[in-house]
């Protein structure tokens, strides 16, 4: 069993330990993280990597709210923008090491804009310099983004929530509930995925999805790079209609995740269609037919925002599968290290 497997397996217990702390022990500070947000007129979020996959999980919150934010991969926001007054900036990083994530300290020390951080590394330099840290106190991964990537998702996901004023008892237990069907889930996709006819070793692979799930499928695309060492691409299932569809043809691969709330049925029509021009089809999402196309991945009930927890297992799953099959080492990385820390040229 690969050390990536055996992140994937405990990730569901992992992340209700997460939730736990977040809403009982931690709970003080996560309300004083949401203070700084109502307080402030501009929001930025930023990460780098599976990090900023988790802000696309956070900003999908303040969307829905009605209040507008600012996501921004780190190494851009450093190099390419200038922070406003009265700004907040939260910085999602599992280690708080990173070169782009130090340099935006000091963006927003030299704009006065409040920092608030989400890491699992309490000694970083993110954490000592933040105004709020919310930690995620959890085990780290062996070295692929698995609960670390979930995790900040999570927590960051519970701020948007506690700043919006949308945080209660009930929505915490169907996270735990959903988190606990996941953890039950997973014997039944893994024997999905081992029989499945969709992977194929060098297949061009493009993953589609609305909203959060934005997230999701923009993750599992560095999934297949990093554990699998394939190349993929993530796109919004609407966009991709426009322009991209002209690469469909047989032997393509294709992962949906279908939206709880938009266009479900739509999408459904649009993995039927795929399938018709030859393509191989991967979905994911809750209520659709076994039939549906060559890999159905159901996943538990949760709360419409928050199918982003769920919906990315089966997906970890997978890029554990492909890795297999290609014969990648999904336990190494070749060139890049745990941390990157430098800027310029490849960082091995």
């Amino acid at each position: 069993m690969t050390q990536y497997l055996q992140d994937i397996l405990r990730e569901a217990d992992e992340l209700s330990g997460i939730l736990a702390f977040t809403t009982g022990e931690g709970r003080q500070a996560l309300e004083a993280a949401a203070t700084i947000l109502r307080d402030v007129q501009h929001i930025y979020i930023t990460g780098i990597g599976s990090s900023w996959h988790a802000g696309m999980a956070v900003r999908a919150f303040f969307d829905r709210a009605a209040r507008p934010v600012h996501l921004v991969d780190a190494s851009e926001l450093v190099h390419s923008y200038a922070l406003p007054p009265n700004s907040a900036v939260l910085v999602l990083s599992r280690s708080g090491r990173s070169i782009e994530v130090v340099q935006a300290l000091d963006l927003a020390a030299r704009a006065g804009a409040k920092v608030i951080a989400v890491t699992n590394a309490p000694d970083s330099p993110l954490s000592a310099r933040a105004n709020a840290v919310l930690q995620l106190r959890a085990r780290f991964d062996h070295n692929v983004s698995v609960t670390m990537y979930t995790g900040l998702a999570l927590v960051g996901g519970l701020l948007a929530v506690a700043c919006l004023n949308a945080l209660t008892p009930e929505l915490i237990q169907h996270i735990e509930a959903a988190l606990r069907s996941t953890n039950a889930a997973i014997p039944r996709w893994r024997a999905l995925i081992e029989e499945s006819v969709w992977f194929e070793a060098d297949a061009p692979t493009y993953f589609l999805a609305r909203g959060a799930g934005l997230a999701t499928c923009n993750e599992c695309r560095l999934l297949w790079e990093e554990a699998a060492k394939a190349p993929a691409t993530a796109l919004t299932t609407g966009g991709f209609r426009h322009g991209p569809q002209e690469v469909v043809r047989e032997g393509l691969r294709v992962g949906l995740w279908l939206h709880p709330d938009v266009l479900h049925r739509s999408d459904l029509v649009l993995a039927r269609d795929l399938e018709s021009h030859g393509a191989k089809v991967m979905v994911v999402g809750r209520d659709v037919p076994t039939d549906a196309a060559t890999l159905v991945l159901s996943v538990p009930p949760v709360p419409p925002q928050w199918q982003f927890l769920t919906e990315i297992v089966p997906a970890q799953l997978a890029a554990e599968r492909l890795a297999r099959l290609r014969g990648a080492d999904c336990d190494s990385f070749r060139l890049c290290p745990y941390v990157v820390e430098s800027e310029g040229g490849l960082a091995d």
